[in-house]
């Protein structure tokens, strides 16, 4: 198939667009590079700089490359940004994918696969979170991503246009070759933090608050390997190729690792140190979030491979190991 990656250039896009072509299908990448690294890119990929919110840019696009299938990552995922900046996050997340979706609709692409997040569902009521939870998102990234599921839930009704949303949780590791890794300019997950003490840039990692009603008193979250994530991605892809419906389905490990458990993982896969301050808390920081993925299980038929914690923190520090200034050496 010729499957279209929006965001291609980023962290997770990237992890897709290797998988695609290892599994033999026709790449085309969409990225603005605002926040992804052409570094990232496959050599084999088809690779086209823009950004979605162009009308013009991306009918050249779906004109030129016959495409089958959208995979779908290109938005603004800081959650703190979010905040101070809603109309921006608005802008390029709803109203690039309203283009999308009808440049989708008069090309006749009728599959999209959407990276969304456990963001839309803000508080939990219960841990496990499952997909039937009623959202109640708390930021404004989250906000988009529930709007963005909607407007394609209408486009299914009036375009027949099928969307499976994959709401994913915290998403961490690189592939094990450490060919590409996650590189953000602006770091805000834990991992990526903790391995930057690891190698020298940070002094000490910040936990945030000690006071929980956790184990331990610190925040548990639900990791989730990229490699996995993807893999996910592709059986959704297929699903949908196979007369699947519109769906929601959540992403994650359905276990969950503390903050402290993070940090101690990365001391004995890193052997270094790792220096931590506790801090206050964040506004809004849940004391625990973990997924149910038993209907991405028995729905798109799941097996996630790469669960162990130390595995994930591990590819995680081969990759920032090899890259210190990730792609930009």
């Amino acid at each position: 198939m010729n499957v279209l990656v929006l965001g291609g250039a980023g962290y997770i896009g990237s992890h897709a667009v290797y998988q695609l072509i290892e599994l033999g299908h026709t790449v085309v990448v969409v990225d603005n590079l605002q926040t992804g690294h052409r570094g990232a890119i496959h050599r084999e990929a088809i690779f086209h700089q823009g950004d979605i919110r162009n009308r013009h840019f991306l009918r050249e696009v779906f004109a030129r490359e016959k495409i089958d299938a959208v995979l779908h990552f290109a938005a603004n995922s800081i959650v703190g940004e979010s905040m101070s900046k809603p109309l921006a996050y608005f802008d390029n997340n709803v109203y690039g994918t309203q283009v999308l979706l009808e440049v989708m609709n008069e090309y006749q692409v009728k599959h999209i696969v959407f990276s969304s997040t456990a963001a839309t569902y803000g508080e939990p009521q219960a841990v496990p979170i499952t997909e039937d939870m009623p959202p109640l998102p708390t930021n404004a990234y989250g906000e988009t991503k529930l709007a963005m599921e909607k407007m394609m839930k209408w486009c299914d009704v009036a375009y027949g246009i099928k969307f499976v949303s994959l709401r994913y949780f915290n998403v961490a590791g690189a592939r094990q070759d450490a060919k590409i890794g996650e590189d953000h300019a602006t770091e805000t997950h834990l991992i990526p933090l903790v391995l930057q003490v690891a190698l020298g840039k940070r002094d000490y990692i910040t936990i945030f608050g000690d006071d929980y009603d956790t184990a331990d008193g610190t925040c548990v979250r639900d990791y989730i390997h990229v490699e996995d994530l993807i893999e996910a991605h592709v059986l959704a892809m297929n699903y949908l190729k196979n007369q699947g419906e519109s769906t929601i389905v959540n992403l994650g490990s359905s276990q969950g690792f503390s903050v402290k458990e993070i940090i101690d993982t990365a001391r004995q896969v890193t052997g270094h140190a790792i220096p931590a301050k506790i801090g206050s808390r964040r506004a809004g920081d849940p004391s625990k979030l973990i997924a149910s993925s038993s209907k991405a299980k028995q729905l798109l038929g799941w097996k996630p491979q790469r669960t162990e914690i130390d595995r994930i923190v591990a590819d995680a520090w081969n990759w920032h190991k090899q890259h210190p200034d990730g792609f930009n050496e």
